[in-house]
């Protein structure tokens, strides 16, 4: 969904990844990921022989620092606050915030054990089938300086 073009079904990527608290995936991986994959810079490519949990102490925060990154840049150029509520990192952050503290409401402190795990449960899910697509991918670095096109084209 976050790859589509359409409103409405960018919205819907927000809001699944909003479930786990995992918001920021949507910029990181469409603008990011998707130009830096299988280069050193990119925090969701896995490297020859690291192991999945190195991997993952290097991806999850990488990836949320990056997506804030791009965010923030893309928000500058239109002129708007970073702070504001065109960020799409807060839309998702705002919709998660939300949804947990209606299910605290509704179902009381026992969402207080749940939620943590459904959103490690939802981050590994996504860490995990980074690490496996892209083990060990490496692009070459062009003498311009630049990567190779990604393969297969």
């Amino acid at each position: 969904l976050g790859h589509k073009k359409e409103t409405f079904d960018r919205w819907m990527a927000k809001l699944v990844l909003a479930v786990v608290g995992y918001g920021h995936f949507f910029i990181e991986h469409n603008k990011g990921h998707h130009r830096d994959v299988a280069t050193p810079q990119d925090p969701a490519t896995s490297r020859m022989g690291e192991n999945i949990y190195s991997f993952a102490t290097r991806e999850i925060p990488g990836a949320f620092k990056r997506a804030w990154e791009l965010e923030e840049v893309r928000l500058e150029r239109s002129g708007k606050n970073v702070w504001s509520l065109d960020n799409e990192i807060l839309q998702p952050l705002i919709i998660t915030v939300v949804l947990y503290a209606g299910l605290l409401a509704f179902f009381g402190p026992i969402m207080l054990v749940f939620l943590p795990i459904q959103m490690a449960y939802g981050w590994w899910q996504l860490t995990s089938a980074n690490y496996i697509e892209h083990y060990g991918l490496l692009r070459e670095k062009l003498p311009n300086g630049k990567y190779e096109h990604h393969k297969p084209r």
